[in-house]
């Protein structure tokens, strides 16, 4: 089932209902329970859960010998309250087979245990392919939602994990097409002399790319017209030199993951259309390349805006506010319930909260609040900055109407939010996900390269807000 874009074929559930066939059981344990649970083995048992040094710490993992077969042990922090990655580490070190928790719902494991499955075998195969480790629940009703989810967190790592040559704007454009296609939705493309009148800083901004990476875009509408209209923005920067004013090259290194952004967006207008939700869904992906070239645009520019704001560049560096603006603004125009925005926007948001906190702004309380909430229910939790009315000033220009970027080192992840702020419409409920969409070091479910952070806490609480779930 989660195999790497390239070969997609050899999919298949890692969760399936649990109608009594032949499994090999998981036992879930901690340290406090520990000792009344190793009563129940016998003296071989326990000897050999004590070669393999178990003694209940979280990930821990053991297989045990039973007559002519064995079971699987797991060290968890509570056996009550399951996280979705506790049993991640079992899926990821077990022999193929099928698998049941030996007492108990997996509950929320059920993420983790697919995730840890991911490959990104797109250019390279594994060295020692092993086979699905599949596992039975009972709570068969939240089978379906559970993979759903799965796949949109998995299409998110082979998005950003896809080098630039393979995932430019044209690459982008297809994977809104086969989702359009998958959910009888519609989708506009707008480039060339079209985007540079409608959308100038989308097209300045992109520029300078080849052409087989030109600057466009996306726009895919679903949903009945009557039905509240919600709006997801995803920032598609498909790679980032920096433009004139060019990162190092490590700075640059891992520029491929700039399109994060629009990896977010376009898995969670995914699930949307998949669940049925009640909206009137507008998926906006501002598409483009950073690049250099003679036809850069420079520091020192003022740029038109769709919204009519004239825009000083103070650094082509911060590139990705430019490209949001105008889709934020196209966005407004739809008179939206709710605007939900992902990018990977500043270093500033990573140096405040690490790779693991997404950087959360929201003109509404109420709305951060849900966000928060649900993120924690399902171990995606948020982290929220303010968007400050004191700051707004440094983003004055002598000669526009505002600049880019300002000129201190504070507050970067803020700034950056109140410069989106003006794109999006007045009184409308917007909320900004500043996300790192990279993790540097694995973990149980998690491997190191392109992951989604914020996407689970969005789909829940859109979720509860449009579908009463």
């Amino acid at each position: 089932f989660i195999r790497g874009t390239s070969d997609m074929a050899d999919k298949q559930p890692l969760i399936q209902p649990d109608r009594g066939q032949d499994a090999i059981s998981i036992h879930l344990v901690n340290r406090d329970g520990l000792g009344d649970w190793l009563k129940q083995l016998s003296t071989s048992q326990r000897a050999a859960l004590e070669a393999q040094k178990f003694d209940g710490g979280g990930y821990q993992t053991a297989i045990v010998p039973d007559g002519d077969s064995w079971f699987a042990v797991g060290g968890v922090a509570d056996p009550e309250n399951l996280s979705s990655w506790c049993m991640a580490k079992l899926a990821e070190s077990l022999p193929a087979g099928t698998y049941r928790r030996a007492k108990g719902a997996p509950g929320p494991a059920v993420h983790g245990w697919q995730t840890a499955q991911y490959v990104f075998d797109r250019y390279k195969r594994p060295e020692r392919p092993v086979g699905p480790r599949v596992l039975l629940t009972q709570d068969v009703g939240a089978i379906d939602g559970a993979i759903a989810e799965a796949q949109a967190v998995c299409l998110v790592r082979d998005l950003v994990n896809t080098p630039a040559e393979d995932m430019g704007p044209a690459a982008l454009e297809e994977q809104c097409e086969t989702l359009a296609k998958q959910h009888s939705a519609t989708l506009k493309v707008t480039m060339g002399d079209t985007l540079e009148q409608e959308y100038p800083m989308i097209h300045a901004v992109g520029r300078a790319a080849a052409r087989h990476h030109a600057p466009r875009l996306l726009h895919l509408t679903w949903g009945k017209e009557g039905d509240p209209v919600l709006a997801i923005v995803g920032k598609g920067v498909c790679f980032d030199s920096g433009g004139l004013d060019v990162k190092s090259s490590t700075g640059m290194l891992l520029m491929k993951k700039d399109m994060g952004g629009a990896a977010h967006a376009i898995a969670l207008a995914g699930l949307v259309m998949g669940s049925g939700l009640p909206v009137r869904l507008h998926l906006l992906v501002p598409a483009v390349e950073n690049a250099i070239s003679s036809n850069s645009f420079r520091p020192g520019d003022v740029l038109r805006s769709r919204k009519g704001l004239s825009v000083e560049i103070g650094n082509t560096d911060a590139e990705g506010r430019l490209v949001l603006g105008d889709a934020l603004q196209r966005a407004s125009e739809e008179g939206p319930a709710l605007i939900l925005d992902f990018a990977t926007l500043t270093g500033a948001a990573r140096v405040a909260l690490g790779p693991d906190y997404p950087a959360l702004m929201a003109r509404e309380d109420a709305t951060a609040a849900a966000l928060i909430d649900a993120g924690r229910a399902h171990d995606d939790e948020p982290w929220r900055l303010p968007l400050p009315d004191a700051y707004r000033e440094w983003l004055n220009s002598d000669i526009a109407d505002t600049n880019n970027a300002h000129g201190n080192a504070f507050a970067g992840a803020s700034v950056a939010g109140l410069f989106l702020d003006k794109f999006v419409g007045d009184g409308i409920d917007w909320a900004h996900f500043d996300t790192f969409a990279w993790r540097p070091q694995a973990k149980p479910g998690r491997p190191k390269g392109g992951d989604a952070y914020g996407l689970r806490a969005a789909w829940h609480m859109l979720q509860a807000r449009f579908g009463g779930g």
